[in-house]
């Protein structure tokens, strides 16, 4: 099974694309929105095997994306513009489908899609959802902010956002603490409280249920400390 998003800032081409994808015995649509960062964070979780991407979005168009995105998942473009054909070839996309798109040119992308994958399997390829990044892109008023993995101490969960707090500085973005945590390495990072997850080589030392790394205090939530103390030992 190929488990797919949609991701296009035009309502009406998401629906077209969701009425083709229910005629496909193989393919799973399991989100379609109009905000490309959200499908960028969905694509980023290691569970997204195909994004179906329009070029032209106003937060991030779609070359920005797959730049970002650095092959985690299969790509095949719909857009209504044939300009972009050959820059989007040099991100090795899957296929490219010029709206109105017809069912039987979106059953062909998506063979494609299977007749690839089963090729890697065939000769033993790991799957590129096996990759793992070093970093992540999170973001923060009108840009993304890459940070890395090894420049993370600890993140704090509020109500509305997330603060990513660094060696350096804190950052602050909209978004979730489970939607974050789907995106970083485990157990690298470890949920140990509803409102933290923190950075395991980070952590100077444990006291009952207390994490502690320089001055700042950490608890250790009831509901995550059967884990936590599993992994360190």
């Amino acid at each position: 099974m190929i488990r797919a998003i949609a991701i296009d800032d035009e309502p009406l081409a998401l629906r077209v694309i969701e009425a083709h994808a229910k005629k496909v015995e193989n393919l799973e649509l399991v989100l379609t929105t109009t905000n490309a960062i959200e499908g960028l964070l969905e694509a980023q979780s290691g569970n997204i095997d195909l994004v179906f991407l329009d070029i032209q979005m106003p937060s991030l168009t779609g070359i920005q994306f797959m730049q970002i995105l650095q092959g985690k998942c299969k790509i095949i473009l719909t857009t209504a513009y044939t300009q972009y054909a050959l820059e989007s070839y040099e991100h090795n996309v899957v296929d490219y489908l010029l709206k109105p798109i017809s069912f039987d040119r979106f059953q062909k992308a998506v063979d494609k899609v299977a007749l690839e994958n089963k090729a890697n399997s065939e000769v033993n390829i790991p799957s590129i959802n096996n990759y793992q990044p070093d970093c992540i892109f999170i973001k923060t008023e009108y840009k993304l902010l890459k940070i890395n993995h090894s420049d993370i101490l600890y993140i704090e969960g509020g109500k509305d956002y997330i603060t990513v707090f660094t060696k350096t500085e804190k950052i602050l973005s909209l978004s979730s603490l489970t939607k974050l945590q789907e995106s970083l390495p485990h157990p690298q990072f470890l949920r140990v409280h509803k409102s933290y997850i923190v950075s395991l080589d980070k952590i100077e030392s444990v006291e009952r249920q207390r994490i502690f790394m320089g001055k700042m205090v950490i608890p250790i939530g009831d509901t995550y400390k059967d884990e936590f103390f599993r992994v360190v030992g």
